[in-house]
């Protein structure tokens, strides 16, 4: 049986960019834009379970027109595409509004999983994925560092690291499931699949496709 994946995925600053601070505000001029780590993660496990099982891996990543390319880094890795939810109108959200348009984005996609890295790097807030899924009515496990799928890719044992122990969480599917450090190893993009990714298929969606108003979203929208 396939499984369709959606992969959460964020554009942030090198880990190595040497940051700096102009009027209160972070200087992006000449900063080295990455896959939050964390979400490299989620993006290798989603490839590993369409290899496994068959399926279709689906990137979906809000972010300024920029970020495609980052987002056609995640294709070269193997995604089969992608959703850019690229507008105006988002920017300048926190955890809470970037969780609403992801909601609204997801609720016209097909998924069994739906996997996340644990926190971005860039803010580390761990907020973003939770909130989705409270959103979405669906269930939740965080900071998974193995994850099996049942026989009838109904529900989900996922091992989480807690607290310097481990525990189990079982969870029927569709889930939100986030990714920690320890998971699996990430891949490198290989020649063809950078080439390859050219050609892959990125979704433009803006607000009003989305049935969002602006007044609720972006800075507008924002809590913080």
């Amino acid at each position: 049986m396939a499984v369709n994946v959606i992969v959460l995925i964020k554009r942030v600053p090198d880990t190595e960019t040497r940051i700096q601070i102009k009027d209160g505000k972070v200087v992006t001029d000449g900063i080295s834009w990455i896959i939050s780590p964390y979400a490299e993660y989620a993006v290798e496990e989603a490839l590993r379970l369409i290899e496994k099982y068959t399926g279709k891996v689906t990137l979906l990543c809000l972010g300024p027109a920029d970020a495609k390319e980052t987002i056609r880094k995640g294709l070269a890795l193997g995604a089969d595409d992608a959703v850019h939810l690229n507008d105006p109108a988002f920017d300048g959200g926190d955890a809470t509004t970037t969780a609403v348009v992801l909601a609204a984005a997801l609720k016209k996609m097909q998924y069994d999983v739906i996997l996340a890295g644990k926190q971005a790097v860039d803010e580390d807030n761990a907020q973003v994925a939770v909130r989705v899924a409270e959103l979405l009515d669906l269930p939740h496990v965080n900071s998974v560092i193995k994850l099996e799928l049942s026989d009838d890719k109904k529900s989900a044992r996922c091992t989480r690291e807690v607290d310097g122990d481990r525990d189990i969480a079982e969870t029927s599917l569709p889930a939100i499931l986030t990714a920690q450090q320890g998971l699996n190893e990430p891949r490198y993009p290989s020649l063809k699949g950078i080439m390859g990714a050219k050609k892959k298929p990125v979704t433009d969606w803006q607000a009003a496709d989305l049935g969002l108003d602006p007044a609720m979203i972006g800075a507008n929208g924002a809590k913080l």
